[in-house]
Formats: C-alpha cells, sequence, structure tokens
C-alpha cells in the first residue's frame, strides 16, 4: 500500500489518502467498460485528473461487472465539452456531462466542493466529503490501476458493511432517499447493515414522507431494474420503510401472507427477466410488480371499459409514483396478455416523437471520420 500525503500551511507533511495497487484490489480490467477507460485516458493526455468513481469500483472489487460507469474529474464541464464530440451539457444549479455512445451514456462530472448547500466545483479531497456512504467513495485510476481511499473505504468493502460517511443524525433529514440507498446497496452486495445504522433508518423513516413524487418514481425503476427488487422490497418491508414507498401495496402485502409471497414471486421472476434477457421495458416491469395483486373481474361491459378500470387500479396501486402514463398503459396491456384477453385497439398512446440535435456529428465511413477529426481537441 503506498500513501498520497499533503502538506499543511504549517509545512507539516500529512497522508491524505491510501493508495491501494492491482496486486491488492485485484480488479479484473476485463470488466472495466472499454469507453470508460478511454475517457480517462483522455482526459489525462490534456493534463487532468480523471478516475472512475462510486458503485462501479464498488461492484469492481467485489468481481463483479458494473451497469454503469461515472467518472470524475478536475476538469470542468467546457473543458470536457471541448474535449469530447459526443458530448452534452446537462443540468442547471450544478453542471454535469453526458457522452453518447451506441446503446449507452456515459456520465463525467467535475469534482464538487464539501460543502453539501454549495453547488460548486472543487478538489479531489472535497469531493469524497460529497460520498453518501464509504462503499461509493473510492476512485479507480485503470491506467495506473491505482485506488485512492481517503475515508477507509476499502476495509469497509473488504469486510462487507454499509458505513454512513455523514453523521447519522443529519444524513437522513438532508437527503431521505437515502435510506432507500443503504437497503438497496444491502441487498445488492450481501453487505450488512450496523446495528446503529439500522436504529437510526428507523428513527428517521418518516422522512421518506416528505420525498418528491418524482424522486420516489425514480428510485423505484432503479429498484425494479436492479435485477434484485424482490430482496431489495422484502428488506424494505421488514425495515418498515415500504409503507412511505408504496402505501397502497405494503397495506395488502401486510394484510396476507400469500399476498406476500406472490408479490415477491412476481418481482423474483421481473429480476430473471432483467438479468437474463436484460429486460428494461418500464411497463413490463410495472407489469410484473403489480400482476398478483390485481383481480380482474368475471364479467364487464367490453374490453374497453376493462382496460380504463384496470389502468385506475394500477395507478391507485403504485400511488404517489407517478411514471408515464403510456408505461403505465403498457403495464396494463401485458397484464390483458397475461389474462389471455385482448387489449382495445390504441389502447397505449403515442408519444410525441422527440426533436433533438445530435450531441455531435456521426461519422458515415472512414473518409468522414478523418474530416471530421477537426471536430475534437487532440
Amino acid at each position: 500500500m503506498l500513501v498520497r500525503y499533503t502538506t499543511k500551511k504549517n509545512g507539516k507533511r500529512v497522508p491524505l489518502a491510501k493508495i491501494y495497487t492491482g496486486s491488492e484490489h485485484r480488479i479484473n480490467k476485463s470488466l472495466i467498460d472499454k469507453d470508460a477507460i478511454k475517457i480517462v485516458a483522455r482526459l489525462s493526455s490534456h493534463g487532468y485528473d480523471a478516475y472512475i468513481v462510486g458503485g462501479a469500483v464498488r461492484d469492481l472489487m467485489i468481481g463483479r461487472k458494473p451497469k454503469d460507469f461515472d467518472i470524475v474529474t478536475s476538469a470542468l464541464p467546457r473543458e470536457i465539452k471541448k474535449i469530447f464530440w459526443n458530448s452534452r451539457l446537462i443540468g442547471k444549479r450544478f453542471r454535469l456531462v453526458h457522452l453518447y455512445y451506441p446503446h449507452k451514456i456515459i456520465e463525467v462530472s467535475t469534482f464538487r466542493s464539501g460543502d453539501e448547500g454549495n453547488n460548486s466545483y472543487g478538489t479531489i479531497e472535497e469531493d469524497v466529503k460529497r460520498r453518501d456512504f464509504s462503499i461509493n467513495a473510492l476512485y479507480y485510476n485503470p491506467q495506473n490501476e491505482y485506488i485512492l481511499d481517503f475515508i477507509d473505504a476499502f476495509k469497509d468493502i473488504k469486510k462487507g458493511r454499509v458505513r454512513s460517511l455523514i453523521p447519522l443524525d443529519t444524513t437522513f433529514v438532508e437527503d431521505p432517499v437515502r435510506m432507500i440507498r443503504a437497503v438497496k446497496y444491502s441487498a445488492t452486495t450481501g453487505f450488512k447493515i450496523p446495528a446503529l445504522l439500522k436504529r437510526t433508518i428507523k428513527k428517521y423513516s418518516g422522512e421518506l414522507g416528505r420525498c418528491s413524487t418524482s424522486r420516489m418514481t425514480e428510485e423505484v425503476i432503479k429498484i425494479l431494474l436492479s435485477g434484485s427488487s424482490s430482496l431489495i422490497f422484502e428488506m424494505l418491508f421488514e425495515m418498515k420503510l415500504l409503507q412511505y414507498i408504496l402505501p397502497r401495496i405494503n397495506e395488502l402485502i401486510k394484510s396476507s401472507k400469500l399476498t406476500y409471497r406472490k408479490f415477491i414471486q412476481g418481482l423474483s421472476e421481473n429480476d430473471i427477466l432483467v438479468r437474463e434477457k436484460n429486460e428494461s421495458r418500464k411497463g413490463r416491469l410495472i407489469s410484473g410488480m403489480v400482476s398478483p395483486l390485481i383481480m380482474f373481474p368475471n364479467d364487464y361491459e367490453n374490453t374497453t371499459t376493462l382496460f380504463h378500470d384496470i389502468f385506475k387500479e394500477v395507478k391507485n396501486l403504485i400511488s404517489p409514483l407517478t411514471p408515464p402514463n403510456q408505461e403505465v398503459e403498457m403495464a396494463v396491456v401485458k397484464l390483458f396478455r397475461n389474462e389471455g384477453l385482448t387489449p382495445p385497439k390504441n389502447a397505449v398512446r403515442k408519444r410525441r416523437p422527440r426533436i433533438e440535435k445530435k450531441p455531435g456529428p456521426k461519422a458515415k465511413n472512414k473518409a468522414q471520420h478523418h474530416e471530421m477529426s477537426r471536430y475534437y481537441k487532440k
């Protein structure tokens, strides 16, 4: 293990971070997205610090191939955009850069300052203070294969524990969704939630009630897309958090063990689709979640009326979540087909096509590729 030092104002050198080499962390580089490696290399070639960070490093350390790769750098958003032609700036208060590749987007962000309320740029030492849990606070450079550890996160991953970097009496008040993330990290990695952290989550669980519906919807969709939704929802139910996320579903599965088992089974089937068939259609996953809880009547006037009734029931079940109506309609279409029924024509409304500028020039052949090379910085 190496050590990174910093010099204080009085001239004294003090240790700042531990540096773990490839022989110590044993990350398998074949599990790393090649474009993520190229992004780090390109930023480095322009004189900027750049690292893969967060959940990707955590997953790599436990031998899993990450779904997403986030990158942090000392380069400012406008500087990143000048280097990558396939980029787009997003955000208002704190600007990020999305790099567009076939079938994926890689997010690149500038180091943030350490002040929670200040959306300004800072140093890597400050950036680490913005991380919620230690297991998401390691910085990995695939070029030299070094992992930078400022807060003993390496040990937490090796010991398999979820540790909050923010004081427990403030973290869940600042952002209640961190409670859901703690459960999600535990379920997907097998890491333990320490007793004190569990008690704190229980104490502040009511804070979830003030989360915006859009934020809660986003978190639930992420859970459904994780491939581990059955275990995550089990833990959320056991820790009495589900009542603030999906109150109607919580009441139904709480009242009947059979309903609970059917609900978890439906999620398990979703997880298989996500893991083995890369299912990402949100309507399909919503359908799998609510299917065990929906009862079709034996008598109904016509399929159009029935479709509207089931649509309303699904919306009621997943309230206060607010996914687009089209996704709920797609879920109802799947429920109809599961019952052997034909959905009415035009059951799913068409979305208006989004017209947006492409993030950069697109090469159609090698000659055009060389011509467009003038667009990006070398």
